[in-house]
């Protein structure tokens, strides 16, 4: 039987249950999630660098190119 509901956000990271950490591990996880959050920092310089490259190869959206 398949579900006609719609397709919500995808979840892109999994809840971990804090209250079985110790203050070690809480600290290695914050490592971890700054770690990941520089990543996707450092994505989006990449694209917005991209469409900056674009932007003056071929004109911004909506000026005469």
């Amino acid at each position: 039987m398949e579900d006609d509901r719609p397709a919500g956000p995808r979840p892109r990271l999994a809840i971990l249950p804090l209250d079985d950490l110790g203050v070690a591990e809480l600290r290695a996880y914050i490592g971890e999630l700054r770690g990941e959050i520089a990543r996707a920092e450092a994505m989006i310089d990449r694209k917005q660098a991209h469409l900056g490259a674009a932007a003056k190869l071929f004109g911004s959206p909506g000026t005469p190119g």
